[in-house]
């Protein structure tokens, strides 16, 4: 996507299509099945037939499942907003303005889900004045049932944001075949700084392992760490030749005020959608939120932040390695992965799943998202829909009315 400071305008002419049942990486290989599973299960297990956003039938408005394609690229809330405005339309079409729809949703489609359950069609994040959740779209949505939901946010996204993303990590065990997904692509995808952690669930340990306290939403910091190919000499020099993007007629040095720009508007961005979910967590809740996710698997949790000394340079690690402190000191690759890592499915943990370091009232004993149950399996990120016993949990929780 462009890279404008005016985020409204980072757009182009690629439209979302439908839901991805099965992937194949190649000819050779079989397909890797991603939601043809948890499609299968609604249709053959709890009865449900696929609906027409456009054309429903008439009878469209009970036992029926709607698939929400979106592009995922793009800012949630505008995502959210095309949900809720989806939804009121379809119930128009179905003469049911009392309809309310239960939501199952995986990774980032939970976030836009709470997003639009607390707001609506409305955009609370310009400004800086505090946001408070009217929950306007429980008009729509009954239950949101989150399998695998980075509510807390996760540090697997900053490391998109660093060395890019690996579509079969989380399909396959951890073999980083195929990168489709570069630093360079994900630095323009506003979406993934908005699965960045939220303020206190963003740790960073120094050289001994200790925290560090940094803002992960303040531009000053990321210059400082290099973070992101924004500040990588090579990029910056070919996004400022580059006519095409934002800022195009401009000198070399407006169009990097731009690109800088853009990242400032970006993080702030990120931020206010950070606290407008979390302002949810101090309310009992109109809409019922489950949880449904994993907690066996070695996740990103924290991210150690090193000083070169020789290279006069800072360099921040996103996998564990066996290093030297400053003092001499020798950390282990064991030490080191103990201190990065946490229970989760790969990708989120089990505790930004359950939103434990957001305060407020809580209905399950130890959790601060008001939630209704949560139950976890022993797959991987991508594999948590395929799961037969969480596939259970998720009918259940949508048929036992």
């Amino acid at each position: 996507l462009p890279m404008n400071p005016d985020l409204s305008q980072n757009t182009d002419e690629l439209v979302p299509g439908n839901i991805v049942e099965t992937v194949r990486l190649a000819r050779i290989l079989p397909e890797v099945y991603v939601y043809r599973d948890l499609l299968e299960a609604l249709r053959t297990y709890a009865g449900y037939r696929p609906g027409d956003w456009q054309n429903p039938s008439v009878d469209g408005d009970k036992d029926t499942y709607y698939v929400f394609a979106y592009d995922w690229r793009k800012d949630n809330v505008n995502n959210a907003r095309e949900l809720v405005r989806r939804i009121a339309r379809l119930k128009e079409k179905l003469g049911r303005p009392d309809l309310r729809f239960n939501v199952v949703a995986h990774s980032m489609g939970g976030l836009i889900a709470r997003y639009a359950a607390m707001y609506g069609d409305a955009d609370h994040l310009d400004g800086d004045q505090e946001i408070r959740p009217n929950w306007a779209g429980a008009a729509h949505i009954s239950k949101i049932v989150m399998i695998g939901v980075p509510n807390e946010g996760s540090a697997d996204a900053f490391a998109t944001l660093i060395d890019g993303y690996s579509i079969t990590e989380g399909l396959r065990r951890r073999v980083p075949l195929l990168n489709k997904l570069t630093a360079e692509d994900a630095v323009r995808t506003p979406s993934v700084f908005q699965l960045l952690p939220h303020r206190e669930s963003a740790r960073f340990l120094d050289e001994n392992l200790q925290p560090l306290q940094i803002d992960l939403y303040d531009v000053a910091v990321w210059k400082r760490f290099n973070w992101s190919p924004i500040y990588d000499a090579d990029f910056r020099r070919r996004y400022a030749v580059d006519g095409n993007e934002p800022g195009g007629n401009g000198s070399n040095d407006e169009k990097l005020q731009v690109l800088d720009a853009y990242l400032t508007a970006t993080l702030k961005r990120a931020r206010r959608f950070h606290e407008s979910l979390d302002a949810g967590a101090k309310d009992n809740t109109p809409v019922k939120l489950m949880a449904i996710g994993g907690d066996c698997e070695e996740t990103l949790s924290a991210l150690v932040v090193l000083r070169d000394q020789k290279r006069n340079r800072w360099i921040t690690l996103i996998r564990p390695r066996e290093f030297l402190t400053s003092s001499g000191v020798r950390n282990s690759k064991r030490q080191v992965t103990e201190a990065m890592y946490a229970p989760g499915d790969g990708r989120v943990t089990r505790l930004s799943l359950l939103g434990e370091s957001v305060g407020g009232s809580t209905v399950l004993p130890g959790l601060n998202v008001s939630l209704a149950y949560a139950v976890f399996g022993c797959d991987l990120h991508g594999q948590l829909q395929r799961n037969k016993i969480l596939q259970d949990n998720t009918l259940t929780a949508i048929v036992s009315e």
